[in-house]
């Protein structure tokens, strides 16, 4: 027991050293923490005086279920140089897809049987929409975006008038962040990527923006502004959302993640995400109609 509260607990360290705040667990792994900790707390010595440290509220506000964990292997890690050859947009695009698929950094920290994500869509279209890391569904079929939050994402495209195949989807990242596995060897919660992470991958998303030149790229959510922004760049993300900015040349927008809709289904956090995508609409000079305009206004 004492060596698994132990690696447990290193673990609990690296992560929070690595940018992490926060992981979650199930209620039954939660009690059995809780029992661990206890029992140490009843007259048991713990090797580290800042075990306890770490299994407290702050450390730990939810909690989390794991057997093991691979160390990526990502740290301090160059991303290697490559280069594209001329030719046409789908030309570059192949050439940048294999480079990302054959990434031995990226295959080092997809686990057996899932798979590297690179982007998809339209590489002529204007709008380019950029999310943070892969998740479970994303990950199997090793496109962004086709979980619940890029089901949301698909709709909001098609209410602005268009379809998915005529914009291009992205990612901050090409792999799911590493997280504890349960008994079965399955991932279990998603956790953001941290700083070294994002920076690996951040050159094969500059170079997918490049080939596609869209006229306006939309960063979703937090992770994803942050990668593109800097990571001192705001608090939270109320402070540049709904703004403009500016990636490498290239009009930015930046609104929430789709899953904050899926979190909050009131009309005023709808709106607040339709209102940012007004602003590409009029920014990319597509229609705007009465209705559109609209949208989500009732309470």
């Amino acid at each position: 027991m004492r060596h698994s509260l132990n690696a447990l607990t290193e673990e609990l360290k690296r992560l929070k050293a690595s940018g992490v705040r926060s992981v979650s667990v199930d209620g039954v792994t939660l009690q059995r923490l809780q029992a661990v900790v206890g029992h140490y707390s009843s007259g048991a010595k713990v090797e580290q005086a800042d075990s306890a440290d770490a299994f407290s509220p702050k450390a730990i506000p939810q909690p989390v279920q794991a057997t093991s964990v691979t160390q990526s292997p990502i740290a301090s890690i160059q991303t290697p140089p490559f280069s594209l050859p001329q030719g046409s947009k789908s030309d570059r695009m192949d050439a940048l897809r294999k480079v990302v698929l054959e990434d031995e950094q990226c295959l080092a920290n997809v686990r057996p049987g899932k798979r590297v994500v690179f982007g998809v869509g339209n590489l002529d279209a204007a709008i380019m929409f950029v999310g943070e890391a892969p998740g479970a569904e994303e990950e199997k079929l090793g496109e962004p975006f086709v979980g619940p939050a890029g089901q949301l994402l698909t709709k909001m495209i098609s209410a602005m008038g268009l379809s998915r195949a005529e914009v291009y989807i992205g990612n901050i990242m090409n792999w799911r962040p590493q997280m504890p596995v349960d008994a079965d060897g399955e991932q279990y919660g998603n956790r953001p990527p941290n700083a070294e992470e994002m920076n690996y991958c951040l050159p094969y998303l500059q170079a997918q923006i490049e080939i596609v030149s869209p006229k306006v790229v939309v960063a979703l959510g937090s992770t994803a502004a942050h990668g593109l922004l800097g990571a001192d760049a705001f608090k939270a993300l109320g402070d540049v959302r709904g703004r403009w900015h500016e990636f490498a040349k290239y009009p930015m927008m930046v609104s929430y993640h789709p899953s904050y809709i899926l979190r909050n289904q009131s009309n005023r956090s709808k709106r607040m995400i339709w209102e940012d995508l007004l602003q590409v609409m009029e920014r990319c000079d597509l229609p705007i109609t009465e209705k559109q305009q609209g949208y989500f206004l009732s309470v």
